[in-house]
């Protein structure tokens, strides 16, 4: 198979995981949108590739406009949309007992809505094309539960319900979907827990031999999964560090 001249578009895309994989994606020989809030970040990373064949718009995801806007620029640039990769996403923890609401609604807004958002703004287009990949990062965290992360774990159990119904209701309409599940990965996550002492614990955690992934070994799952035949539809991939117990 071969990613040359596929449309991608991906949000969070100004570093991590989401930046990981336009970097591989690029070098497959693909045209990238990538999107986020962070302009300078976004920038790096277009210029970190040295190719013509990566733009960048400042998107918010959980802005309808700003996201459809984002599809808009590989639209009309490139002519047409092969792989939505909803990535964007934040971590903040803590027991439910401490009632961080706002954090709770950021959190909800940025990995359920920011989803949604990504889906309602690609879904239209693909099915008018007749083709196309929508895919999601969800998490480890959207398959065990653990303390300190309900509100975490529920956004990314939402997110894998959320993917698997789009599969369901679109699979015989040449839509393909697809979850990227990580362990522990060596990524600015961390700083959105918002958690002196579980920051703490998951440093710890990475810090133990084959305790945490890069972003890169995440990037080149989600590249295969993009890179497959149009009757090949891997609908889920969870990669873990060897070391990581849960």
């Amino acid at each position: 198979m071969s990613l040359t001249n596929k449309v991608i578009v991906i949000t969070g895309g100004s570093s991590g995981i989401g930046a990981a994989t336009a970097k591989l994606a690029v070098e497959a020989g693909a045209k990238v949108v990538i999107g986020a809030r962070k302009e300078a970040d976004l920038q790096k990373v277009v210029a970190a590739t040295q190719s013509e064949n990566i733009l960048y718009q400042v998107t918010d995801v959980t802005q309808p406009d700003q996201v459809k806007a984002l599809i808009n620029l590989a639209i009309n640039n490139f002519g047409r949309l092969d792989v939505l990769y909803n990535n964007a996403g934040i971590m903040p923890q803590g027991n439910l007992i401490e009632a961080k609401t706002a954090s709770w609604q950021k959190m909800l807004n940025i990995n359920v809505m920011g989803v949604l958002n990504g889906i309602a703004a690609a879904l239209p287009l693909m099915k008018e094309q007749g083709h196309g990949l929508i895919m999601a990062t969800d998490s480890v965290a959207g398959h065990v539960l653990y303390p300190g992360s309900a509100v975490y774990n529920g956004s990314k159990f939402a997110v894998r319900a959320i993917m698997e119904g789009l599969r369901q209701e679109e699979h015989n309409n040449g839509i393909k979907t697809g979850t990227i599940s990580p362990g522990a990965v060596r990524t600015n996550l961390l700083s959105t827990t918002e958690d002196d002492q579980i920051r703490d614990l998951y440093e710890r955690s990475n810090q133990a031999p084959n305790g945490s992934l890069a972003a890169e070994d995440v990037a080149r799952a989600a590249i295969f999964m993009m890179d497959q035949p149009e009757g090949v539809d891997i609908n889920e991939i969870l990669v873990r560090p060897t070391g990581q117990g849960i």
